[in-house]
């Protein structure tokens, strides 16, 4: 842009493989589609696994307010030989693994707040692969912090059947209550991801534009631009390094970044190359672990919803040094799956750009599973399901637009977007002080609330300027 191990055993590590892998969000709306078995490799066993709507498997992520719900389903590697009777239940052991595994600590959804449809009971008749969905329900409490991600962790106890369960009929929901934050989701479902030029923007001018008749605001996830990767040469570590403007936002985040949350804005922290031998497409496997832990924690000490990669200045090295490997698309999508797996209930975004801009699978795990968003460089309107197979339209944001320069997404461009499916737009440098605004940045504004939202866009005219 210019300017899991999660279960460490040696079956799960088998299972796996048959199975697949899975990070994402859920949409209750969405049909379960095929499930590519070519690879699997099952021998005279029957093994079972959990999928979700989407048929994402063993992680998946839901917000809701007042009570939500999901869906989950029983797959088999094969046909079942006979009748398979098996039942969903609430079991605190899964997450306790999870923890140990990770080294991470997250909490318990409260068990009397979930509810297993028919208690959780579910069967496939000889013959079938796949049994009909069990819906999970959960209700809001006061206790729980909004701020925060709770696990229902699922298991399968078999009654009757004689498939094989373990590890992979083991399922993470991980849940936010957001009942007490405003929502943001509008009528249509399009997202617009504000990425702000931070060094000269304050990101509260997100908060200036809504949307007449429903309130909401214009925009969903703000992205900062940008943190960086970067390469200590005393401790040869790779470690996040943020300049001293982005530092400043996240040292002040009640007064910078919470407004923003507080009206459901997701914050995101950009994290790209600077200048060094370090880039999100040159870590070695186990650097790109450390990398993912060291992300984890500045997520959870800031409060960051996500990461967005972004592959530019990075001065690669040939060849590489210990610790690194040749730039590849493939190491970049190790990098973000390893991101995500050790913070699952995290935004994964991919700029389209270098070699962020297509994603291999990553340990049988296609990209669709730890990629949420796809997002377009500028202009860019093809579809993304080649670039990171498996992910869903929702999560492809086409036609980004440059508001600095002026490179504006028209009104048949933001028709096609909405026509087709797709779930965002991104606008980047938007900033309320540059000489363009009235003239070319709220006109797009304007014009993204018509035909994106079917609204009209409110400008308070009230912007923040930048006071650090």
């Amino acid at each position: 842009m210019k300017y899991y191990n999660f279960f460490k055993t040696s079956l799960f590590a088998v299972i796996f493989i048959l199975a697949g892998g899975s990070f994402t969000a859920c949409d209750d709306d969405i049909k379960v589609g095929g499930i590519d078995e070519s690879y699997y490799e099952t021998g005279s066993d029957v093994f079972g696994y959990v999928i979700n709507v989407e048929g994402k498997r063993s992680v998946s992520t839901v917000e809701f307010r007042d009570a939500g719900k999901t869906q989950l389903f029983l797959g088999l590697t094969r046909d079942a030989s006979r009748a398979v009777n098996a039942t969903f239940k609430y079991n605190k052991a899964v997450l306790d693994a999870y923890n140990t595994a990770n080294e991470s600590s997250y909490e318990l959804f409260p068990e009397n707040l979930v509810t297993f449809e028919n208690g959780g009971s579910i069967s496939l008749a000889a013959g079938e692969s796949k049994s009909s969905g069990m819906s999970v329900s959960f209700l809001s409490s006061e206790l729980l912090d909004p701020a925060k991600s709770y696990v229902i962790p699922v298991s399968v106890e078999l009654q009757s059947g004689g498939i094989q369960t373990g590890e992979a009929t083991n399922y993470l929901i991980f849940v936010k209550d957001l009942t007490r934050i405003p929502d943001a989701n509008k009528a249509s479902g399009i997202k617009i991801i504000s990425c702000m030029e931070v060094n000269d923007t304050n990101p509260l001018n997100n908060l200036c534009f809504t949307l007449k008749d429903s309130g909401k605001p214009l925009i969903d996830i703000v992205i900062l631009f940008s943190g960086n990767i970067n390469y200590d040469n005393e401790t040869g570590r790779v470690y996040n390094y943020n300049n001293p403007n982005v530092q400043h936002l996240l040292d002040n985040r009640e007064k910078y970044l919470k407004p923003l949350q507080d009206r459901g804005m997701k914050i995101v922290l950009g994290i790209l190359g600077n200048h060094d031998r370090s880039g999100v497409a040159n870590l070695a496997d186990e650097t790109a672990r450390e990398f993912a832990k060291e992300l984890k924690a500045v997520c959870d000490a800031y409060h960051l919803d996500g990461i967005f990669w972004d592959d530019e200045y990075s001065d690669y090295q040939t060849p590489p040094p210990p610790g690194f490997v040749t730039p590849s698309n493939a190491a970049a999508a190790r990098l973000c799956y390893e991101t995500k797996r050790a913070m699952p209930d995290k935004l994964m975004c991919a700029y389209v750009y270098g070699r962020t801009s297509s994603f291999p699978s990553v340990d049988a795990v296609k990209p669709g599973e730890f990629v949420d968003w796809g997002i377009h460089d500028y202009g860019g309107s093809r579809d993304l399901g080649d670039n990171y197979p498996g992910l869903q339209r929702s999560g492809m944001a086409l036609y980004s637009q440059e508001f600095a320069q002026g490179r504006m997404a028209s009104e048949a461009n933001l028709k096609q977007l909405r026509d087709g499916g797709y779930g965002g737009n991104m606008i980047f440098a938007m900033d309320p002080f540059r000489s363009n605004f009235r003239y070319t940045q709220l006109p797009s504004m304007q014009r993204m609330a018509r035909i994106l939202y079917d609204e009209e866009l409110v400008y308070d005219g009230k912007p923040y300027e930048k006071d650090w």
